[in-house]
């Protein structure tokens, strides 16, 4: 894997999302979409994406799709790329934000941000991966899920990577610096 032909520079796409209904979303921490991270070449696989992801901290990591109901992980950050397909996700709830991710995207999901795949193309295969390789947990948006789900929260520790350019990624001017392009 070559990371300088894999890796450019993406267009930065963020969004705040405030409590929706049982959602509890993340008011702190914007959603981050890098449209373009991954430059995906035919004989690339899977593990590409997989390899950069644990390379700056993002771990325990799955291939896959996205859950077709919406639901958050209220004790861990999120990280997908798209290897391959489109796909449009509901990201908050179902008042939330739709946003369609295109192969070489990348998506940062705050702890407590919901999300929904609505459609996809029958190629669409994301890869996931978690900070620190938490072991993360499913919340479905119910009433009696919100309090502790709140504390959770709470508690995840921010990054010291972007799961995409290291340290000196977007994440930093977004999540610590709250200096983002597209808010």
């Amino acid at each position: 894997m070559d990371k300088e032909k894999l890796i450019q520079e993406a267009y930065l796409v963020s969004h705040k999302i405030e409590e929706n209904g049982n959602f509890p979303n993340n008011p702190n921490l914007p959603l981050m979409i890098y449209k373009g991270a991954f430059r995906l070449h035919p004989d690339d696989d899977e593990n590409v994406i997989k390899k950069v992801f644990a390379q700056n901290g993002y771990t325990n990591a799955w291939i896959d799709g996205i859950f077709d109901y919406h639901h958050y992980h209220s004790n861990t950050h999120e990280v997908m790329g798209i290897f391959s397909g489109k796909a449009d996700v509901q990201f908050g709830g179902e008042h939330g934000v739709c946003i369609e991710l295109d192969k070489g995207d990348v998506v940062v999901i705050p702890a407590g941000v919901a999300h929904k795949k609505l459609k996809a193309s029958e190629d669409f295969v994301v890869v996931g991966a978690y900070l620190n390789g938490i072991e993360y947990n499913i919340k479905n948006g119910l009433a009696e899920e919100l309090i502790q789900a709140n504390e959770d929260i709470s508690k995840v520790k921010n990054p010291d990577s972007d799961p995409v350019y290291g340290i000196k990624g977007h994440l930093f001017n977004c999540w610590y610096n709250q200096n983002c392009q597209n808010v």
